[in-house]
């Protein structure tokens, strides 16, 4: 094989040690190999720094390994070339399987040229990617809670739910404090009914009619409790989101203008893939990389599957949700492509579609200029 790069390193990372192997072109054509074992403790990763960088290492190959991989990543970072590589990428050779093996066949890899790096943004980008990430947990976390509330009312057999079309809003957090309060009397409950639910009192009244026990009650107050805290701390990050994303604003202003699109997942989607474009070598490439494009499985002529790939999946949700609201926009064209393929092919494979359009308009408009 032709050998790209003189100079190379593979790191084997795991929890407690890496392996590091140096593969260097000496002037005479030999190849001068040599290898180390580090722990993984701060210290020991600026002594390999110091080790790889008096070898005169320009290119470093380390694999995605859990989250074991970004500590090293960003101690090495700015020193050398990094190549972050998918492990299902570089299988070895049956039945060779050690670190010193591995770290090995990662330089090798890297000298030839044959490893393909994943996509790392810069510092800023990947420190506003961790908290919508985090933000996203939460959100789900406090969806799940919401659906345990409903899971004791039905258990207890109030029927709110049948009722108001928000159990946790302003009308249904009252009655629910009144519940854990001990309130039986469910004409008492009825009228905490706030605007428009008002209207509703005559079919509340039977609703609230049920019976709650002091297990129900306990759980509801807990459940509450926990949903409060997780709205809180859903607000802290968004105001944390607002100060890092100050930088990509222009970028996040103008996704959220696309239809579908709010503030939050216009944040969403802009922490992951940033606002230059030029990252990604086409529309096609970023659409694989977000996993909302038909897959290539082909062989012997035939064409095998054509499911999509996993991508990115935080990416992908945000897509996924965004055009669920943009398929309900009247009159416009992701309603009509939404239309158009969810009779035939199904739902979900319709939004995939919607969600593949919406993030090919996002890549052709330079982001932070007017669409």
């Amino acid at each position: 094989m032709e050998l790209i790069y003189q100079r190379c390193c593979g790191l084997d990372v795991h929890k407690r040690i890496i392996t590091a192997c140096i593969r260097l072109l000496e002037e005479n054509g030999s190849i001068h190999q040599e290898t180390r074992t580090f722990d993984t403790m701060t210290r020991a990763l600026l002594e390999m720094a110091d080790w790889l960088a008096a070898a005169g290492v320009t290119h470093v190959a380390l694999e995605s390994t859990g989250s074991y991989w970004k500590p090293v990543y960003n101690i090495l970072e700015g020193r050398f070339r990094l190549v972050l590589v998918n492990a299902r990428q570089i299988k070895h050779v049956p039945g060779r399987k050690t670190d010193v093996k591995d770290c090995q066949w990662l330089a090798q890899l890297l000298q030839a040229g044959l490893l393909q790096g994943s996509f790392i943004p810069e510092r800023p980008q990947r420190e506003f990617r961790d908290l919508t990430r985090h933000r996203s947990q939460l959100v789900a976390e406090k969806h799940r809670a919401a659906n345990r509330i409903q899971k004791i009312l039905e258990d207890a057999n109030i029927k709110l739910a049948s009722v108001a079309s928000d159990i946790l809003g302003a009308s249904g957090r009252d009655m629910l404090r009144a519940l854990i309060r001990g309130e039986t009397d469910a004409e008492k409950m009825a009228d905490l009914a706030r605007r428009q639910l008002r209207s509703k009192i005559p079919q509340l009244r039977p609703a609230l009619e049920g019976k709650v026990t002091e297990h129900h009650r306990f759980m509801l107050g807990e459940l509450l409790h926990h949903l409060e805290y997780l709205e809180g701390r859903i607000e802290e990050f968004s105001r944390r989101i607002e100060e890092v994303s100050r930088p990509f604003a222009p970028a996040i202003a103008q996704v959220a203008t696309l239809p579908g699109f709010d503030q939050r997942s216009a944040q969403n989607v802009v922490a992951e893939i940033g606002a230059d474009m030029d990252t990604f070598p086409s529309a096609q490439h970023l659409s694989s990389w977000a996993g909302v494009c038909p897959g290539n499985h082909e062989s012997a002529g035939k064409r095998k599957s054509g499911k999509t790939t996993k991508g990115n999946r935080w990416l992908r949700s945000a897509l996924s949700q965004s055009a669920w609201a943009a398929s309900r926009k009247k009159n416009s064209y992701f309603q009509a492509q939404y239309r158009r393929l969810a009779g035939r092919r199904g739902k979900k494979r319709a939004i995939v579609a919607v969600a593949h359009s919406l993030l090919t308009i996002i890549y052709h408009y330079p982001l932070g200029n007017e669409l």
